[in-house]
């Protein structure tokens, strides 16, 4: 199968005969409020008489002011606060060895005690920064899943083996072994367009798969960097990007393993599909196929790859000649 993803899921991708953005509309004309209150009013007089209040009004604005309270709560949440304080620590831990070796510099013509105490002060900062790295990151490392020290002996093919038994029978999960070629072609262009927006085919409101009344829904691309050796792709709905901005909630979330590049040529990746944000793991594996087109991981040596470089170039650089009926084009081409 074309692109890093080594699964047994094809995927037939043909061109629809019409493609539109659509809205979906409600008809509520038959929906009363009021008829719903009446029918449980002596319910919620006696849930309000219970709580200590004389009316259901006094308990609907009891319940509003703890609903703003709990809003003014969730506002002072920082979620980039331990990513902060992790960096903080690693940029502490870097300053020490620096420290370290600068004073094993200066007092290089010193004693052979006074060498070996600073080689010893030098060795311990490399632990320490190794074990803050692997132990108490905010987030998953290759070493979360493997024991790095258990692997380094295997070949390429049976690293492979085992990390694909490790996902196979998780629900939800997505897994790949990356060439690391293939990988570094698409980091270039992963780091010089580090968010981009994919289209999604969805079926109608009816429910029928009419190929002709066909919609499309776009999906915000965003990649990270943690640490040098690794990156997540994170793909987000672009409605609900739009409504809750950085605090948005991705669907899908890819992340890229690369400690084993220079040893053995692979990279690896996991990936997990939200099972409450109404995307298919078939529909992720698709936005993932897309993600390697756009972003090289299959060369640009044809027409339409080129084109796709061309999108991702005018997206980054907010120009008018990014078109969204070319990126659906685009995204469903037989042609890589």
């Amino acid at each position: 199968m074309l692109g890093i993803l080594k699964s047994s899921t094809t995927f037939r991708i043909t061109r629809p005969t019409g493609v539109f953005c659509s809205r979906m509309s409600f008809n509520i004309s038959n929906y009363s409020t009021d008829a719903i209150a009446d029918r449980y009013k002596s319910k919620l007089l006696e849930k309000a008489k219970a709580q200590g209040f004389n009316s259901v009004e006094e308990l609907q604005e009891s319940m509003k002011e703890k609903l703003q309270e709990n809003r003014k709560a969730y506002d002072k949440i920082d979620p980039l606060k331990e990513l902060e304080k992790y960096e903080q620590q690693v940029q502490m831990s870097k300053n020490i060895m620096q420290a370290n070796k600068l004073r094993k510099t200066k007092n290089s013509e010193g004693s052979s005690r006074s060498s070996a105490s600073a080689n010893t002060n030098r060795g311990s900062s490399n632990v320490g920064t190794s074990e803050l790295s692997d132990k108490n990151a905010p987030f998953k490392t290759l070493a979360s899943y493997l024991e790095l020290e258990k692997v380094k002996d295997l070949s390429p093919q049976e690293i492979e083996y085992l990390w694909r038994a490790k996902w196979g029978q998780t629900d939800g999960a997505m897994n790949a072994v990356v060439p690391l070629e293939t990988f570094d072609k698409m980091l270039v262009k992963v780091k010089e367009h580090p968010v981009f927006v994919l289209p999604l085919p969805r079926a109608n409101t009816s429910g029928e798969k009419d190929e002709a009344s066909e919609g499309m829904e776009l999906h915000y691309i965003q990649w990270q960097f943690p640490n040098s050796q690794t990156s997540h792709c994170l793909m987000t709905s672009l409605a609900e990007y739009k409504l809750h901005k950085e605090f948005a909630r991705p669907h899908t979330t890819l992340e890229f393993h690369s400690e084993l590049g220079k040893d053995k040529n692979i990279v690896l990746m996991n990936g997990n599909v939200e099972p409450s944000m109404n995307i298919s793991i078939q529909e992720a594996q698709l936005l993932l196929l897309n993600v390697q087109r756009f972003y090289g991981a299959m060369g640009y040596d044809t027409p339409s790859s080129k084109q796709r470089l061309q999108l991702l170039k005018d997206f980054t650089n907010g120009s008018s000649d990014f078109n969204l009926d070319k990126l659906i084009i685009l995204s469903q081409s037989m042609e890589n």
